[in-house]
This record gives structure tokens, C-alpha cells and sequence, in this order.
């Protein structure tokens, strides 16, 4: 969180790294998630969400380390709680999402590996909870398709309505 960009505080690489592959991923997985009858790729959807996962535990320990640059004094009280809500929330969906899907995967009779390099161990779990484990990730799926949304329009609006700053904290193309 060194470095500056018109007086802001910025996250560090370390985290916009985190931020950004994870968000990769996340968008990647959720167009899998929805469109899997048609494209397919359900092993893929798997590994990519255990790699969430694991990314996830990086970043959370990273980000309990290293705290987030504040945002601007201007910034309203509610919009400040809206922001930590939903940056809170979409932490819990990022381990919440693959943690249910593995529950889910790990009910049925088909394999889970990591991109078919290695195996992944099943939960040892029954048929209700991995039913139980669909049904919340369906659900949290939708969750999380609508706070990605919520979060991009979010940033866009700082970005190029607003002009405040907000946005180049995170964007690792306006370092100087």
C-alpha cells in the first residue's frame, strides 16, 4: 500500500494480484456455472473453484495482514457500509461457493481433480448433503453473479462517473 496515485493510497501488488485472478476466475466460473448444458466443462468449473478456494485462504490472510487503503473523506457513511458489506460478502461467497460445490461433487460418483493433474479428496459426506450442498450452491451462485455485478457497477460508477480515486486503488495499469 505504498504507492499513490493523485494523493490515494493504494492496495498493494500483492493484493490486486489476488483481486484480480480471483475475480477472473469468479466471472470465468459463474459462465460456466450457468451455461454448463450447453458449453460443458464441468471438471473445469471444478478445478477453477478449488483454485478460488485456495486463492481465497491466500487472500483472506493476506488481507488480515495488510489492511486496505481508507477511502476518501468524502465518502458518505452509508456508502462506506454498503462497500465493507459487500466486500465482506463476496469473501464469504468466494469460500462459501467451492466449499459447497465440493460437498456437492463429493456426494456423487464422478471424480474431482484439479485440472486432471491430480486428485482432489472427496468430503466424506452422504447423499443428503450433497444435495443440501446443490441447492446452496445454485443459490449462492445467483448470490454472487448479483454482488459481481453490484461490485463492477460500483467500481465503474467511481471510475468514470464520480472521478474520485476510488477506482485506480485497485487497478494495477494506472500505477505510475
Amino acid at each position: 500500500m505504498d504507492a499513490r496515485i493523485d494523493g490515494q493510497a493504494r492496495y498493494s501488488r500483492v493484493a490486486m494480484w489476488f483481486h484480480w485472478t480471483i475475480a477472473a476466475l469468479v466471472i470465468v466460473n459463474l459462465v460456466i456455472g450457468i451455461f454448463h448444458d450447453a458449453i460443458g466443462g464441468m471438471p473445469i468449473h471444478k478445478a477453477v473453484g478449488i483454485t478460488v478456494l485456495a486463492l481465497t485462504a491466500g487472500r483472506v490472510a493476506w488481507r488480515l495482514g495488510h489492511r486496505p487503503p481508507p477511502l476518501p473523506p468524502h465518502t458518505a457513511g452509508w456508502e462506506k457500509g454498503v462497500a465493507h458489506a459487500t466486500h465482506w460478502t463476496l469473501y464469504l461467497l468466494m469460500i462459501a461457493m467451492p466449499v459447497s460445490g465440493w460437498v456437492m461433487t463429493s456426494a456423487g460418483t464422478r471424480p474431482l481433480s484439479w485440472f486432471g493433474l491430480f486428485e482432489i479428496p472427496k468430503l466424506p459426506v452422504d447423499k443428503a448433503a450433497g444435495a443440501l450442498g446443490s441447492q446452496a450452491h445454485g443459490v449462492l451462485g445467483w448470490v454472487m453473479l448479483a454482488l459481481v455485478v453490484l461490485h463492477v457497477a460500483a467500481a465503474l460508477r467511481h471510475w468514470l462517473i464520480l472521478r474520485d480515486g476510488v477506482f485506480a486503488r485497485m487497478a494495477p495499469a494506472l500505477e505510475r
